[in-house]
């Protein structure tokens, strides 16, 4: 086995950090954007739609964690067998989330936005804006 080094350490982690970062940062650009219209209740929906994205997002977030640490145990043990095993469970699993998500998302809006209150045209663009990020 090869030594363990700082190099090593954030040479594997920078992707990592990136992969993390890009989440909260698309919803910036998105309000940077739409602050460009120079009304308030398109900011604010995206705003707080991007909020509540990144929170779904982060909700699964024990997915990614889970499948990494238990991936890196099977391929240091040789077993290549369990790792087909998790990356076949993790794909189902987030496959079935995804569906959840789609299928439920009137939902998960209704609930997002009683724990938040907006006005009425926030609230309306923000759904719209959630739509999108959920479909893409």
């Amino acid at each position: 086995m090869a030594e363990l080094t700082h190099k090593r350490v954030v040479k594997i982690a920078i992707p990592i950090v990136l992969s993390n970062a890009t989440v909260p940062v698309l919803g910036a650009v998105d309000t940077g954007v739409v602050g460009q219209l120079g009304q308030a209740v398109p900011i604010g929906a995206v705003g707080i739609g991007a909020v509540i994205v990144s929170l779904f997002y982060w909700f699964f977030g024990f997915l990614r964690m889970g499948t990494t640490g238990l991936t890196g145990q099977a391929l240091g043990a040789g077993d290549r067998r369990e790792v087909s095993a998790l990356l076949m469970r993790a794909l189902l699993i987030g496959a079935v989330a995804g569906l959840a998500i789609i299928v439920f998302q009137a939902a998960l809006f209704w609930a997002a936005f009683r724990l938040s209150p907006a006005s009425p045209e926030v609230e309306a663009m923000a759904r719209a804006y959630m739509q999108i990020r959920v479909w893409s």
